[in-house]
């Protein structure tokens, strides 16, 4: 058992644990939708730009203006209890931070202000604006903001400064989800060139869309945590801080091409960077997704990408929390020709094909993943008919080798056919909302 679950069960023995810890671990098969409801909303900004780029259906279409300016976003006649809670959600097209060789910033918010107001709908409201967030020096290149937006009507973001400077450019995608039942359907893509290059949503049909095309319901946020040139190191070290400030429920760590390519990180060292970042997922109380490594016909790539490969086959096997990802070295492997020119990246039509694979993938293993559960009711240890803390005891006694399950599969919350630390913070989570 690994050092995560580890520290947490020693914490439970010396009674660390208490239903406190209901709401530390979000993990669950049901995904509940956070639809967009700002999608044609009336908005408003200062200038003569073309405002409704920014919410129409196309995210190859920008909201473009110079700074300081705003964008304010009618959402009156959404009704009321679909808005309760709002997740405000802009989209730039830079890589996600600077760091690395190839971090650069595109008209990319740096400083700005979030409003809300009460004001009636229909006429732009001059004045009544409370700002409920300020941001200063942002360097990444989307942010989520969930506002408590009860008894208010209108959202406004204030740019001040774009690319660290007052007066440039700012160019971005606003969407607003519904997040009022809790945030579900989020994700952030992390990773190198080939996910910076093939995750934003709007080059060609996105991850967010393709789930929308499967089911109506769903339309996920969808970041794009992608930077060029970097490897699992610099995934390691700055994890902590980006995992801070984004409020996703599902995170894709999907590194390795450059580790590889040339052997430069080394399996075992790309094994301890990936491991810190799954654990760093879990602890935030995320789900963590790990693709395998795409095939490259590079032979620096590919002489060892087997060796890089196995170790996340380690991961799957020593963290049944993860999410598989995408099999991508089995698809390159099967498709080389959906490589470009260079072996490694794929070509348009290869990071089309990934995006659906994405999406198809994670519709079969997370969004559909509930609707073949067993006929029992999840969290009833002993069979009893309740879920009640009796059944957190004997729970607990099971992980630390005390007693035995009177019932195993109504122990499994999490339905990863493994019974650990992970299911009893679901049981106390689930006997806290009773």
């Amino acid at each position: 058992m690994k050092a995560l679950i580890k520290r947490i069960i020693a914490a439970a023995a010396g009674g660390a644990i208490t239903l406190s810890m209901c709401s530390v671990f979000a993990a669950s098969a049901e995904v509940v939708p956070n639809p967009v409801i700002s999608r044609g909303c009336p908005v408003y900004t200062g200038g003569n730009s073309q405002a409704t780029a920014a919410n129409d259906e196309h995210y190859f279409s920008f909201w473009n203006a110079a700074t300081p300016e705003y964008i304010a976003y009618d959402l009156s006649a959404v009704p009321e209890e679909n808005r309760k809670i709002i997740n405000a959600v802009w989209y730039n097209t830079s890589p996600y931070d600077l760091v690395g060789n190839y971090g650069y910033r595109n008209m990319e918010p740096s400083d700005y202000t979030i409003e809300v107001n009460a004001a009636e709908g229909n006429s732009y409201p001059e004045d009544g604006w409370v700002t409920v967030e300020t941001v200063k020096g942002n360097t990444l290149s989307s942010r989520q903001h969930i506002v408590d937006f009860a008894g208010y009507n209108w959202i406004r973001i204030s740019f001040s400064a774009a690319d660290g400077k007052v007066g440039s450019n700012v160019s971005i995608n606003l969407d607003i989800h519904d997040v009022s039942d809790g945030i579900s359907d989020s994700w952030i893509f992390y990773g190198d060139s080939i996910t910076a290059g093939g995750m934003n949503n709007c080059y060609g049909t996105g991850f967010a869309t393709h789930v929308n095309q499967l089911d109506e319901r769903y339309f996920p946020v969808q970041e794009n945590g992608g930077i060029g040139g970097i490897t699992s190191t610099d995934g390691r070290n700055n994890i902590d801080k980006w995992l801070a400030s984004n409020p996703s429920k599902y995170v894709s760590i999907a590194y390795g091409t450059n580790d590889a390519w040339g052997n430069q990180t080394g399996s075992e060292k790309y094994y301890e960077n990936t491991v810190y970042m799954v654990e760093a997922v879990l602890t935030a109380g995320k789900i963590p997704v790990l693709p395998t490594i795409p095939y490259a016909t590079e032979t620096g790539v590919n002489s060892y990408l087997d060796e890089y490969n196995d170790m996340i086959k380690r991961i799957y096997e020593e963290y049944p929390e993860v999410v598989k990802g995408p099999d991508f070295d089995s698809y390159f492997r099967e498709n080389p020709d959906m490589l470009s020119s260079d072996g490694v990246h794929p070509s348009s039509e290869g990071y089309a094909e990934m995006r659906a694979i994405w999406a198809n993938t994670m519709y079969e293993s997370v969004y559909s993943s509930d609707e073949n559960d067993d006929p029992v009711l999840r969290g009833d240890v002993d069979l009893d008919g309740n879920v009640n803390m009796q059944d957190a005891v004997l729970l607990s006694k099971y992980i630390l080798n005390i007693d035995n399950l009177v019932d195993v599969d109504s122990a499994d919350l999490n339905a990863d056919d493994t019974l650990n630390i992970f299911d009893l913070m679901l049981l106390k989570k689930e006997i806290c909302s009773k």
